[in-house]
């Protein structure tokens, strides 16, 4: 079967406009315009009147961190009513579903499993300081989806949801728990006052045939619609590599799966188009080594941590540490300073649910806040003093030796696939710039004015620093 171009809806490459961080940041925290501040408020006003949102006061912190609420806002194009609507549905869902608990008792053979059929974590961040994940399609045969569509559960916490769902539900909350806090604190990144709350995506469909598609239908639907429903706002962009030539009729079932401003953001590039795409966007050590990088990560392989988020973190454990970290059921208690967050990691092992501390983030990045053009509301009160984060002292994290996690997250590599077999291989652009346009200098954002210096809320729900003294 020949090559087509794709049709007409479809986009190529965005342009290199788009990589700006300005570009990202409207509708932002910390960048909201006047008219969007006033929608925030009364978005939070009516959320609380309502029950489903409680604000901070002087002993308590806020039941949801204000980025949070906004991707709502976004999703809903600022309009507080459509806004508080999806964010009423998702909070009654998340409670049928007890998606606390379910997170916190997670079976980590069950979290494993799901982690190996759905994007994951390479470990590293785009130029804007987001996560890039990397879903490799063609990894997931009849077989191995078969198997895991059948298997049963392990974990305690049932809800109303089929138990992939609920397995599929721990991932989201792992992105929004600890992989988007941990992007968040890390000191360094671009924009600080803004915190991280969406996620690059590199989808590889290279050699995936037409039956496959088909078959992968339902489970692929699944994530989307979860995501559009009750994740919103998560996705920054999703650029699909090695599409074959029929992805045409494939994209007219993809495109009913997400609302139009999800659609917007999944772009299609051709085999010429790929490395200086993801270049625009990615450092070119942070770009997997398949598609032209230098980074060396497959999926099913452990996130390779990059070297400023690995320098601000004391990983206990060794190896095993590390691993547990990165491929286990996570999530971050900060400390109630400027200073740290601790990492714990839960669920459960042969039905022993584990709560034990595996990290601590050190030299956390500290909010830089425009008073003329943010609104922030603070669980705690903003502190004065340098608009650059301070330097921290490193501390050592001394507790018992960490839990070994079952299974094996290393498998033996795949050959090396040829991404050069894909659509549009005749070189032509079928929408947006030039491929040779998209890797120019991208200009430092312009430096803010009238900073005061403040903590930034990162984790919802709230964490409970006197959990740590808890974990010994």
């Amino acid at each position: 079967m020949g090559e087509e171009g794709p049709p007409k809806d479809q986009q190529g490459p965005p342009s290199a406009e788009a990589a700006r961080a300005e570009t990202r940041l409207k509708g932002h925290l910390g960048h909201l315009t006047d008219a969007e501040e006033k929608s925030f408020e009364e978005f939070r006003l009516l959320c609380a009147k309502e029950g489903y949102y409680q604000p901070a006061t002087e002993t308590t912190r806020a039941s949801h961190d204000d980025g949070t609420l906004i991707r709502y806002l976004r999703a809903r194009k600022f309009i507080p009513q459509e806004a508080y609507v999806q964010f009423k549905d998702t909070e009654i869902w998340r409670k049928q579903n007890d998606l606390d608990a379910l997170y916190e008792k997670i079976d980590i053979h069950d979290y494993q499993e799901a982690r190996s059929v759905y994007p994951q974590w390479t470990g590293r961040r785009d130029k804007r300081g987001i996560p890039v994940y990397l879903y490799e399609v063609g990894k997931l045969d009849s077989k191995k989806m078969l198997a895991y569509s059948s298997s049963t559960s392990k974990s305690k916490v049932k809800g109303p949801s089929p138990s992939r769902m609920l397995r599929l539900f721990a991932l989201y909350e792992n992105l929004t728990r600890f992989v988007m806090p941990l992007c968040s604190a890390v000191p360094g990144r671009p924009n600080p006052e803004t915190p991280v709350d969406q996620s690059n995506n590199i989808v590889d469909i290279s050699r995936v045939g037409l039956k496959q598609f088909w078959n992968l239908r339902a489970h692929m639907q699944d994530a989307s619609t979860l995501a559009t429903a009750h994740y919103p706002e998560t996705l920054d962009r999703i650029f699909i590599i090695g599409a074959p030539s029929f992805f045409p009729t494939v994209w007219g079932w993809i495109k009913k799966w997400f609302d139009p401003i999800t659609t917007s953001k999944i772009f299609i590039l051709s085999s010429h188009q790929v490395l200086p795409t993801l270049a625009t966007f990615i450092d070119i050590e942070n770009i997997p080594a398949k598609y032209g990088g230098k980074l060396d990560f497959e999926c099913g392989k452990m996130p390779v941590l990059d070297p400023q988020v690995r320098a601000c973190l004391d990983i206990k454990g060794g190896v095993e540490g590390e691993k547990s970290f990165l491929t286990a059921p996570t999530r971050w208690i900060d400390s109630g300073d400027d200073e740290e967050m601790t990492a714990v990691g839960v669920g459960s092992i042969d039905g022993k649910e584990r709560k034990e501390a595996v990290a601590v983030l050190h030299s956390m990045a500290v909010r830089v806040v425009s008073h003329a053009k943010s609104m922030v509301n603070s669980s705690r009160p903003a502190t004065a003093g340098s608009t650059t984060a301070a330097s921290l002292t490193k501390l050592s994290l001394i507790n018992p030796p960490v839990t070994t996690l079952p299974g094996n997250t290393q498998p033996s590599p795949l050959p090396n696939v040829d991404i050069g077999k894909s659509a549009e291989g005749n070189g032509a652009v079928s929408n947006g710039v030039p491929p040779e346009k998209l890797a120019m200098p991208l200009p430092p954002p312009p430096p803010p004015m009238e900073m005061q210096r403040t903590k930034t809320e990162y984790v919802t729900p709230p964490s409970d620093p006197s959990e740590i003294k808890q974990l010994g």
